[in-house]
């Protein structure tokens, strides 16, 4: 069973209008709402994939019920813990003319102490199932700066490795604790590092303790800086669509691959290829088959040069 961590739970509203006009009046033609945050949308390709996986993390209030409704209906099996506060929407509204997306992210709840630690003891229990860890997303006002170097550590002591998906001050405390994979962007990448070249950047978090680093290049896919050698996986095409969980595919192809041992371009080929499978599909977690199988094929994967000291 592959554990997904959300800590800042989303209840997702997506608006599809033909053109996005700024400052105007904009009608919607189709309007979906279903549960989301990162961890909630890479448990929902894995389940897609037929991997067993499991939802977790923090959700409350009437955003954080209609999540849960919306897992239930979706068969995607949740141990979410209920909190006091308010799980926030986040609204995506796809400009079709143009294939671009503009997003907009509500902050989220505030944890209380005491809920902080329940969900810690809560975990503890899951992970004694768990061939792996996925953390992902932002944090929620309240809970510990360094919240997921507690919770790398905790996987670590149940022999549980940690995908973790995170930026800033959130991603750098926890590299001490040593995940076992890190996937920022790269505008996460050189603001979490200070530095502009993403081989580079890359390179300095894993000095930093992370164990691997997978970095997401947009529409130039991925890299990959690991011990065992570094790797770009290139997608043949470029595709216009929703890129709103792509990432998390992303993330959800390298934890399959990790808990299977592939080698190192075959996972980010699987990445690159089910990453572009999302960007065609339209919404986030959902992904295009007939894309997916298409492309994994074509998707190029090659060594990167010896990365540069930082």
């Amino acid at each position: 069973m592959i554990l997904t961590v959300t800590l800042n739970a989303a209840l997702d509203i997506t608006y599809h209008v033909d053109r996005l006009r700024p400052q105007g009046s904009n009608r919607v033609h189709t309007v979906a709402e279903r549960a989301g945050g990162k961890g909630v949308n890479v448990s929902r390709v894995l389940h897609a994939l037929g991997h067993r996986t499991v939802v977790t993390g923090l959700a409350g209030g009437a955003a954080g019920s209609a999540l849960r409704r919306e897992l239930a209906t979706a068969r995607l099996p949740e141990q979410l813990l209920l909190i006091d506060g308010e799980s926030r929407r986040t609204v995506a509204v796809v400009d079709e003319s143009a294939g671009d997306t503009t997003i907009l992210l509500e902050p989220g709840p505030v944890v209380r102490p005491d809920e902080w630690e329940r969900l810690l003891e809560h975990l503890d229990r899951l992970l004694q199932g768990a061939a792996a860890v996925v953390f992902s997303g932002s944090l929620p006002r309240g809970v510990p700066e360094d919240a997921y170097a507690q919770l790398v550590r905790l996987a670590a002591g149940h022999r549980v490795p940690a995908v973790l998906d995170a930026d800033g001050a959130a991603l750098r405390s926890a590299l001490p604790a040593g995940p076992a994979l890190i996937k920022p962007n790269a505008d996460e990448l050189a603001a979490t590092t200070g530095l502009a070249d993403p081989v580079a950047a890359a390179q300095a978090l894993l000095a930093a303790g992370a164990e691997a680093v997978v970095a997401s290049l947009g529409p130039d896919g991925l890299i990959a800086v690991t011990p065992q050698g570094s790797w770009q996986a290139r997608p043949p095409e470029r595709l216009a669509g929703n890129p709103t969980g792509a990432g998390d595919a992303a993330v959800a192809a390298l934890t399959v691959g990790l808990v299977a041992g592939a080698a190192w371009p075959e996972r980010l080929a699987d990445a690159v290829a089910l990453s572009a499978a999302t960007v065609a599909a339209p919404l986030a977690g959902d992904f295009d088959l007939d894309v997916l199988r298409r492309l994994r094929p074509l998707v190029d994967v090659g060594p990167l040069s010896e990365p540069r000291s930082p």
